[in-house]
């Protein structure tokens, strides 16, 4: 059986662990003629620093990372200053040679466990304008587009369109 298990990533084998998730995902995005994530553009640094200021989740099947993503509690960057109603899903992340199928799913799942935990009761992500394709898949996830924000700032200054998609969690308890 390929059970998915979900933990808190730790440090160590467990960034570096992530840094090559990272750049497997962006070698299948640029493969796949998605421009978006370049290889080498997360460092362990990164990770380290999205763990201080919320949460890196990792998932695990068969003896081996299959995916993950990180959880953050605001992001002003693309929705602009907000109640804490809700959390934020960033870098979902599929190892696509070895992760069961239904990976994807199962790990936006455990982040609306996750922020219903927290006592939240949205979930919100943002992509790309110019890959339609993920925007589907949110949306076949339950996701609602909500807006646009047409000048998210990125790495080095780079500025870019994201689509803004919410799904209202239901009750924590």
């Amino acid at each position: 059986m390929n059970e998915i298990t979900f933990r808190l990533a730790g440090g160590g084998d467990d960034l570096a662990a992530l840094v090559t998730l990272y750049d497997g995902a962006a070698r299948w995005m640029q493969e796949s003629g998605i421009d978006q994530w370049k290889p080498g553009e997360k460092d362990e640094e990164h990770f380290r620093r999205r763990q201080k200021d919320g949460e890196v989740w990792l998932a695990e099947a068969v003896g081996r990372m299959v995916g993950a993503f990180e959880l953050w509690w605001r992001d002003e960057p693309a929705w602009g200053p907000q109640p804490p109603e809700a959390g934020y899903v960033h870098r979902l992340m599929v190892d696509r040679r070895h992760a069961p199928a239904g990976t994807g799913r199962a790990l936006l799942a455990q982040a609306e466990r996750r922020i219903a935990e927290a006592g939240r009761t949205w979930c919100r992500l943002d992509c790309v304008s110019s890959n339609p394709r993920l925007r589907t898949y949110y949306e076949g996830a339950g996701y609602t587009v909500v807006g646009e924000q047409p000048f998210k700032e990125g790495t080095g200054g780079s500025r870019y369109a994201v689509t803004l998609l919410e799904k209202r969690l239901g009750d924590a308890s």
